[in-house]
């Protein structure tokens, strides 16, 4: 096992311990594991000369499983004389020499430093059931009379179920007593309850170390077969249980049951060490079918996650449709890692996928694995910057189709390009090749809806001025700019950051025709109308930051009404305001567009992407059905010709007027 899984769904925790605790009865000690299962984390902590006592013994195997393998100095003890007399009787033909003894673990008559090893399977489990004042002031004489026969260097080695209360417990009190503290996850016990049981619930060895002094507090967690990672303090610990559990109490539902009724659950796999997750892993069901279930994982290729496919709840039920699977688990690889292979890739996430499949898989069987293509795909980051208002990100680029994609990410919120572009390859005056930004590619289909709408009204007005709120790459002002000699821009980005970004790696020119105000864009509009400033055109292709509102593009403070009438007052007379409309939530679209409507006259819109993009171009002017169509037509054509003209592009990749006439609806 070397990637752990950390779960973002929240599950609750009376309801994990509940289900354990109404199973297992009286066999409590089964779930804990046998000598078979255990040996191998207990042979690297008790040596067999070690002088060992086992509290609250009861009538497990373990002991006896201990002498059969060579270890001879072994003390039993328990509470309860029945259970010791049991034991004796068991053992006294064929281990004559271990030993069995009635005693309370709290007040045990040994002398001091008399053991090198205590030895604790379950019993502080059954005795802390809660953290009433009673049970506590047991546990602390319990805990005190183990560090008092504990010789120095000695260890206590207790198994346990760690709730969260007995794992506090543990940490608080032997950390203050100088006791290093190591917690081993134990798989091998829980692969035999899964097999046993149908579920299986995480088991954890900590290995509490006593010293005379330690000069700092030493804690470490080995849920791995790597190396024990070393934390830097008790909550640390804490959550990395919790989050063991959380994840153990997701696989046991994913074994049992179609999640169909809930969507998807998604987990992220971490390797020991590692700050940023590895991967991230989204388990998605068919409804329920009877019989075998059919099980396959699918690996995103780098550079594929932001595609709508794979970040979207909705394009990922659509990719387990096409699977044609009962059960889907869709692996992104996260960016902060490199990766070898595919198939070192598959080795790695063996274990995990398979503990993600559902009970109906036949045993054995193997778990096929699909992908758009026969690599993992590349991703070579180029920069990374922090934003004083965005956050973090970085500048990446990906292969896609035997070309270059630089990428502009936000990592508040990964799986959405900022902004892209694409480089080509061109030869400089010395003849040398090199890679440079291809201007004549958008990558945003919206933009080229906002740019037909900017050619609508180069014939119209003697004013060449546009004003575009939102710049981010620049990919879209790069565009116009290289199109329409005669066009000058004027971009509004509140963020200095993005400006550096879009000079610097995404090609955006800066001269009297190209023009950036670092400025919030709702006070230079209101500063603008003040002045009485004219443009042909005003742009808005700014996003949201708050995703609590259910419209993603613009802020909603971007289409208050007061603020739609400063842009109206803005508007040339054949000017138009055009803006980028995202949201799912059909009453916000509407409300937006009726908003609108009782600023501007007349209004015409593309809807793209399923029906979450609307490009809305308002005009102050009132124009008929057969004018807009002929309008945007001569505009799309106009376009082609300058793009050609201006070789941004070939005839090639000219747009098709027929067609995105014909998607043009006119709300009057």
């Amino acid at each position: 096992m070397s990637l752990l899984p950390r779960t973002h769904e929240e599950f609750s925790q009376p309801e994990y311990w509940n289900s354990f605790f109404k199973k297992r009865g009286k066999k409590s000690f089964e779930w804990y594991g046998e000598y078979s299962e255990l040996c191998g984390i207990l042979s690297k902590y008790i040596k067999i000369k070690d002088d060992i006592l086992i509290v609250g013994c009861g009538n497990s195997t373990l002991s006896m499983s201990l002498y059969d393998v060579g270890y001879r100095n072994i003390i039993n003890i328990d509470v309860s004389d029945v259970v010791i007399k049991q034991m004796l009787n068991i053992n006294k033909n064929e281990r004559p020499d271990l030993i069995y003894e009635q005693m309370d673990a709290t007040q045990m008559t040994y002398s001091n430093e008399r053991f090198s090893v205590v030895l604790d399977k379950g019993t502080l489990d059954a005795l802390m059931p809660d953290i009433k004042e009673d049970t506590v002031f047991v546990i602390d004489k319990y805990f005190k009379e183990i560090i008092r026969v504990l010789r120095n260097g000695g260890r206590y080695i207790c198994i346990s179920l760690l709730q969260e209360h007995i794992l506090r417990k543990i940490l608080l009190f032997f950390s203050t007593n100088n006791f290093m503290i190591r917690v081993i996850r134990c798989h091998e016990a829980e692969t035999k309850a899964k097999l046993e049981e149908g579920s299986s619930i995480p088991v954890f060895v900590i290995v509490a170390t006593k010293f005379t002094k330690l000069t700092e507090s030493v804690l470490e967690i080995a849920f791995t077969d790597g190396k024990p990672e070393r934390v830097s303090s008790t909550d640390a610990v804490v959550s990395a249980i919790l989050s063991v559990q959380q994840s153990a109490l997701i696989c046991n539902s994913l074994y049992k049951r179609s999640i169909a009724d809930v969507g998807e659950i998604s987990l992220d796999l971490h390797r020991v060490g590692d700050k940023h997750p590895r991967y991230t892993v989204y388990v998605l069901d068919q409804p329920r079918a009877r019989g075998a279930k059919s099980y396959a994982a699918f690996i995103v290729p780098q550079g594929k996650e932001t595609d709508w496919l794979f970040s979207t709840k909705e394009g990922r039920q659509q990719v387990l449709q096409s699977s044609q699977r009962d059960r889907l688990a869709i692996v992104t690889l996260r960016r902060e890692h490199k990766f070898e292979s595919l198939d070192a890739v598959k080795s790695e996430l063996g274990d995990c996928v398979r503990n993600l499949a559902p009970s109906g898989l036949p045993d054995n069987s193997d778990i096929p694995y699909l992908s758009l293509d026969m690599d993992i795909g590349a991703r070579r980051i180029c920069f990374e910057g922090d934003s004083h208002i965005s956050g973090s990100f970085v500048i990446e680029e990906t292969e896609e189709d035997g070309r270059t994609l630089r990428r502009l990410i936000f990592l508040n919120n990964p799986y959405v390009i900022q902004s892209e572009a694409r480089l080509k390859e061109v030869k400089s005056r010395r003849g040398k090749k090199k890679k440079v930004i291809d201007n004549g590619f958008l990558a945003c289909k919206h933009h080229i809806y906002m740019s037909i709408g900017v050619s609508a009204i180069l014939d119209s007005t003697n004013s060449k001025e546009v004003m575009v709120i939102g710049l981010g790459g620049g990919g879209l002002c790069s565009f116009l700019y290289h199109c329409f000699p005669n066009l000058k821009i004027i971009a509004v980005e509140i963020d200095e950051a993005i400006l550096k970004v879009a000079t610097e790696y995404f090609g955006l020119t800066l001269d009297n025709r190209m023009e950036v105000k670092i400025a919030d864009g709702i006070e230079f509009i209101k500063d603008a109308a003040s002045k009485g400033k004219k443009y042909s055109a005003i742009l808005f292709d700014v996003d949201s930051k708050d995703t609590t509102v259910g419209m993603s593009c613009p802020p909603k403070q971007f289409l208050d009404i007061d603020l739609l009438k400063r842009i109206a007052s803005c508007l040339t007379e054949n000017g138009l305001f055009i803006l980028n409309l995202v949201s799912r939530d059909s009453t916000l679209k509407q409300k937006a567009k009726n908003d609108l409507k009782s600023i501007f006259v007349s209004m015409v819109c593309y809807t793209l992407q399923d029906y979450v993009n609307d490009i809305i171009m308002c005009s102050i002017n009132a124009k008929e059905p057969k004018e807009w169509r002929n309008k945007i037509k001569k505009a799309i054509t106009d376009l082609n010709e300058q793009a050609i003209k201006r070789k941004v592009f070939a005839s090639s990749e000219a747009f098709d007027v027929s067609l995105l006439v014909k998607n043009l609806s006119i709300e009057t």
